[in-house]
């Protein structure tokens, strides 16, 4: 194999743009899977990725396309499209040399769009444009091909039309990744080095380390070096995806696919960590690797079962291997006992994460609200983090709350622009235009931007509209923790901190929410808002009845009052000790519809 003859490319764009489609049909045009196998969304491996329409996790194939007398090996990379995993998309960038970007014809440029553009050129990618959907009749070819070239400062006709769908031009379009796109540098002559972009733990090979190789080769039974962790390990096997994982005799310079290093410890193997040659392990100099990303949403995790404590210990370590954007460490609390307080993008992100463990690893698992940080400085003057709201120290006990706040950025198309500005009302947005759309630039709370705004913009603008945000400074606020009580008892994963002014509103709105979600009890069920020692709002859940004299055909009244009488005792236990959990799916659409 020779390096001129490798392209390594990533598809980026906005969620929902084709990326998936696209991938498909190069699949198909390299033959790199049959027909018989195929099916859509192919690169999408985890059933959730399928069932929620998006990718979430990077996946790279190796694709062998012979065209004109020539082989070329073609390593792409599908990348995410949701805000929450742009760190995905920055890690598959790193591994390549250049990337389409997609656009729907339909929706136009949107927020995501932009912001994975400016990682992309960045990393000094070579850019292939390109829009999609141009089958569809509600598709604005024209406009859409004219914002790409004004953005990337080209001509419009440089701008590929294609319909990933029907396969429409996407022939051409590769053919353009080989003649746009050089081919990776790097030599054969080197010591052997490669950069870990992704990996993840497979019980008979241990961490499977998914590498770029920038130079020289390995093969198997070699020693290699993590020269960030002084760690000599045997190489178990290497290879190829294709897009299952291909063994092979030796990966070379250039080239993409995964080594097994046989390490049982995830913790021992992280992501932009640089493999070398044992023997040049001092004269080699580490690779850049990647910017750690910093979780902007805690949510605290606990097993259902103690006993499970250590089960999902291991669960999340793994997790970590192949999403190093998530963060965890131990917690314990009274209630709840052990557990992990955990680190997010986003409240997909942590979503995502719990659905994983559970599926992935069988776990029960017992969920808090998400939650953003936030600075406190205390009366005696000193300044603590408060990473969720039962963290949240006693009113009497704060003299200043501090809050993180973001920069946004907000595409929508002209008509749904009102829509927009009713919902981020005196945030002050800075206008600019883009073509049919508009672009509005405005600052407001982390917390605001992080739980819910997402749903509520694509509702206002029937999915048009598009965001991305970046962090800011701290800054004060007059925030009070609002808590919940369920038939008397606090429950702590439902708190949440809000401003003050609009505590009163929210509890009204959350207390209805909880009504209406909770499924009604053998007994009457209060539930109630509290602030500051306050209860500020009250709803009652009526007790599920049971006919318990159907079975009677008669007989004396008296044994009908003792039926009910017994009815009546019976209710009044469970009210006394009777302990309301919220379904898993009840509570995750709490905290959506309540942001």
């Amino acid at each position: 194999m020779e390096i001129k003859n490798v392209r390594n490319f990533c598809i980026i764009s906005h969620i929902d743009h084709g990326k998936s489609t696209l991938a498909d049909r190069f699949l198909e045009i390299t033959q790199t899977v049959s027909k018989e196998k195929m099916h859509p969304q192919f690169l999408d491996m985890m059933d959730l990725e399928r069932e929620k329409g998006i990718t979430i996790k990077m996946q790279p194939v190796r694709m062998v396309w012979r065209r004109d007398n020539a082989e070329f090996i073609l390593n792409l990379i599908d990348t995410p499209g949701h805000v929450d995993f742009s760190y995905e998309v920055s890690r598959g960038m790193s591994a390549v040399e250049g990337a389409i970007l997609l656009v729907d014809a339909t929706k136009g440029i949107q927020a995501q769009t932009l912001a994975n553009l400016e990682l992309a050129q960045k990393e000094g990618l070579v850019i292939i444009p390109a829009v999609n959907k141009i089958d569809l009749p509600q598709a604005q070819i024209e406009e859409t091909q004219s914002e790409i070239a004004k953005i990337l400062n080209i001509q419009k006709e440089d701008v590929f039309r294609i319909s990933a769908k029907k396969g429409i031009n996407v022939e051409n379009l590769l053919l353009e990744v080989i003649k746009k796109i050089p081919p990776p540098k790097g030599s054969l002559k080197l010591p052997f080095k490669a950069l870990i972009f992704d990996s993840k733990y497979d019980p008979y090979l241990g961490v499977i380390a998914y590498v770029r190789v920038f130079d020289g080769k390995v093969k198997k039974d070699e020693f290699v070096y993590i020269v960030q962790q002084n760690l000599a390990i045997k190489v178990k096997e290497v290879g190829w995806f294709l897009p299952q994982l291909k063994k092979t005799d030796v990966l070379e310079a250039g080239e993409i696919g995964y080594i097994a290093l046989g390490v049982k410890d995830p913790s021992k193997i992280r992501i932009g960590q640089t493999i070398v040659q044992t023997e040049f392990k001092e004269q080699i100099k580490p690779l850049p690797g990647y910017k750690e990303p910093k979780p902007v949403v805690f949510a605290s995790i606990f097993p259902e079962k103690t006993t499970n404590w250590l089960n999902l210990k291991e669960a999340l370590e793994r997790l970590k291997l192949n999403d190093s954007a998530l963060f965890f460490e131990p917690e314990t609390r009274s209630m709840l006992g052990k557990g992990f307080r955990c680190g997010f993008l986003g409240v997909l992100h942590a979503e995502i994460t719990v659905e994983r463990l559970k599926r992935e690893f069988g776990l029960e698992l017992i969920v808090t609200s998400p939650s953003v940080v936030y600075k406190i400085l205390t009366k005696d003057n000193r300044e603590i983090l408060v990473y969720s709201p039962k963290d949240w120290p006693h009113y009497s006990q704060i003299q200043k709350i501090y809050e993180r706040f973001a920069e946004v950025k907000i595409i929508v198309p002209q008509k749904f622009l009102s829509n927009v500005l009713v919902l981020i009302q005196n945030k002050n947005p800075i206008f600019k235009t883009l073509g049919e759309r508009v672009v509005l630039e405005l600052e407001m709370p982390l917390r605001e931007v992080i739980i819910g705004f997402y749903d509520k913009l694509k509702s206002v603008s029937e999915g048009y509209a598009s965001m991305d945000y970046r962090l800011l400074d701290w800054r004060e606020a007059d925030l009070v923790k609002l808590e919940f009580l369920i038939g008397g008892r606090v429950e702590e994963s439902l708190s949440k901190i809000v401003p003050r002014d609009l505590a009163q509103k929210e509890a009204q709105k959350m207390v209805e929410l909880l009504k209406e979600n909770i499924p009604p009890q053998q007994f009457s069920l209060p539930i109630q808002a509290r602030v500051e020692g306050r209860i500020i709002a009250r709803r009652d859940i009526k007790a599920r009845k049971k006919d318990v004299l159907a079975p009677l055909y008669g007989g004396d009244y008296t044994r009908k009052l003792k039926l009910l009488e017994r009815q009546k005792r019976g209710k009044k236990r469970l009210k006394e000790r009777g302990q309301v959990s919220i379904p898993d799916e009840v509570f995750w659409k709490i905290i959506k519809m309540s942001g």
